[in-house]
């Protein structure tokens, strides 16, 4: 059998998804259902109630392959994570129209400043509007969101490093993918998703795929990523490195030399590679 990721094989022996059939070894290889997160937030585990791997925010789709005892397990359709979460989480989908362009936004049950939200909503998080106003946005659950928090589907920014800036201050949380809290290589994700670049979930599948690696000797800019064994950040101009990280416990900038120090001094090793990712 050839070797696959299990990171983004969308199997578990239990079952897998038809493309995989006579690849990986299963009881039954099934289409699958489209969903869609119907909550703020939907973690992602690595076994059914298990350690939070990445999340999906609300609005964002996930491939269900199959249901036991109240856990979905499936496929990430923005990145291919594959995992465990609570099917509850889950709903039918509704097509998007905008996505969430704020650190985070509240759901208004009525289109007034003063009304009392229900709950939050972040940064990537995808909505279909129903009514479009000046002030405010009616939404598929009937909430309404204002208008400068939303952006249609398709629209995206030019600057990774202003979307990474936004973060700042955020908890940091293994497996987060939110202004409710995020790790390194979420916070590149998100970044890089902004600006219309694929980017996978973990760093290591980052550095593989994202940009063009950088001479040892030439210089670094804005947007340069830099990596280490099982970390990443992004470069706010040629000194300053912005990442979230265990050290600061949130997205916090460091100057990239004390940041290497550091990190070599932890344990973590030296700088692995500096890339730099043209923005279209």
């Amino acid at each position: 059998m050839t070797e696959f990721d299990p990171r983004i094989t969308a199997a578990n022996q239990r079952v897998a998804h038809v493309s995989l059939e006579g690849l990986v070894p299963a009881e039954k290889y099934v289409d699958g259902r489209m969903a869609m997160v119907q909550q703020p937030i939907a973690n992602i585990s690595d076994a059914p109630r298990g350690g939070r791997v990445s999340q999906l925010l609300f609005g964002e789709r996930f491939l269900v392959l199959d249901t036991v005892d109240g856990v979905a397990f499936g496929q990430a359709l923005r990145d291919g994570q594959c995992g465990y979460m609570p099917a509850g989480a889950l709903t039918d989908i509704v097509e998007p129209t905008h996505w969430v362009v704020a650190p985070a936004t509240h759901l208004y049950p009525q289109p007034k400043l003063k009304a009392p939200p229900d709950v939050s909503i972040f940064f990537g998080s995808r909505v279909a509007v129903t009514h479009e106003g000046d002030d405010y946005c009616r939404i598929h659950t009937g909430h309404h969101i204002p208008t400068i928090h939303l952006v249609k589907k398709g629209g995206h920014f030019a600057d990774p490093t202003s979307i990474a800036d936004m973060f700042l201050g955020t908890p940091y949380l293994w497996g987060g993918n939110s202004r409710w809290g995020i790790d390194c290589s979420g916070l590149v994700q998100a970044a890089m998703l902004a600006c219309g670049v694929a980017c996978p979930r973990d760093s290591d599948q980052q550095e593989a795929v994202l940009g063009a690696e950088l001479p040892e000797d030439a210089p670094l800019r804005r947007g340069d990523l830099v990596f280490w064994k099982g970390h990443v950040g992004i470069m706010s101009d040629d000194k300053m490195l912005l990442h979230a990280n265990a050290h600061h416990m949130s997205v916090a900038y460091e100057p990239l030399e004390q940041a290497e120090r550091r990190i070599n001094a932890s344990g973590g090793g030296p700088i692995t590679s500096r890339r730099h990712v043209l923005i279209e």
